[in-house]
């Protein structure tokens, strides 16, 4: 897996999250939720970047761990601001959709690196 593939796809991600922070903090003046999710989806992108830099294989593990970790909890925020009719059905599985795939990128890689250790 190439890894500017995850780097590419996690900044998309992570300018869908501000766009929706924006949408929440505009439209419904809802500060808690939308900062929440925020945090955590924009962090998979930051931790990624900051995995390049890893001063090992074991630094590079644990910051891919966090940042899948991350989008775990962003999996969560999206469900409850959809099940709290604070975003549509389109945009919750769109955004879902997404959050997903980075999942999948990550594990791919974290196992990847441990099998290659």
């Amino acid at each position: 897996m190439k890894q500017n593939v995850i780097q590419e796809k996690s900044l998309e991600f992570a300018i869908r999250v501000v766009k929706l922070y924006k949408y929440l903090t505009t439209e419904y003046r809802e500060y808690v939720l939308s900062k929440q999710v925020l945090r955590s989806g924009t962090a998979i992108g930051a931790l990624f970047r900051e995995s390049q830099q890893g001063e090992s294989k074991a630094d590079f593990i644990h910051k891919l761990s966090i940042a899948l970790k991350e989008a775990n909890e962003t999996e969560y925020w999206l469900i409850l601001l959809f099940k709290t009719n604070y975003i549509n059905k389109q945009a919750f599985e769109s955004l879902l959709g997404d959050s997903k795939e980075l999942l999948k990128l990550l594990t791919r890689i974290i196992k990847t690196t441990k099998d290659n250790k």
